[in-house]
């Protein structure tokens, strides 16, 4: 049996990366939800009128991983505190968002929120909203970071997320 979650924390490619290596991670898509736009691309993403953000939908053994421990990784690699920013990234389009798709893990949503206010100045910006419609992104954005990894973006701004995972949650690697 498995699980997916849906989260929007800056670029994809970022997100996507940082949550592959991870022990009961079955999948992890690159794609657009949170707006109003029907199927829509990058490029009318990247104008931040859509309304979606860049998420990926993170499909999960729960036996191997808990959707608390997905949502741990989730605020250890992107800064929930910026609004509709992740460092140079600017936009609408990169903000934090969890799209949750029942009341469980709307709850959860919250309860962790609740947990890290304290630990994060300014507050806490992400957005918790019902997930309506997951779009995948095109093909030539999955596994981005796999077939780039000498691109300087890749570098500079993904490399350094998965080493965090890597140090941070060893024990929840594959």
């Amino acid at each position: 049996m498995s699980a997916s979650a849906t989260l929007g924390g800056g670029c994809f490619w970022c997100l996507e990366a940082a949550f592959r290596p991870l022990k009961g991670v079955v999948d992890v898509v690159p794609g657009y939800a949170g707006g109003h736009v029907e199927n829509p691309s990058y490029e009318q993403v990247s104008t931040g009128t859509t309304g979606h953000a860049e998420v990926v939908r993170v499909e999960y053994d729960p036996d191997a991983i808990t959707y608390e421990q997905l949502l741990d990784v989730f605020f250890a690699v992107h800064d929930p505190t910026t609004k509709d920013r992740q460092g140079a990234d600017v936009g609408p389009q990169y903000r934090s968002i969890i799209l949750y798709e029942d009341e469980t893990q709307k709850e959860a949503a919250l309860r962790k929120i609740r947990a890290l206010s304290g630990l994060f100045k300014p507050r806490i910006v992400t957005e918790v909203k019902p997930l309506e419609r997951f779009w995948p992104a095109e093909p030539e954005h999955h596994r981005y970071y796999d077939k780039y990894p000498q691109d300087p973006y890749c570098q500079a701004v993904i490399a350094p997320k998965v080493s965090k995972v890597v140090q941070r949650f060893r024990p929840m690697l594959k």
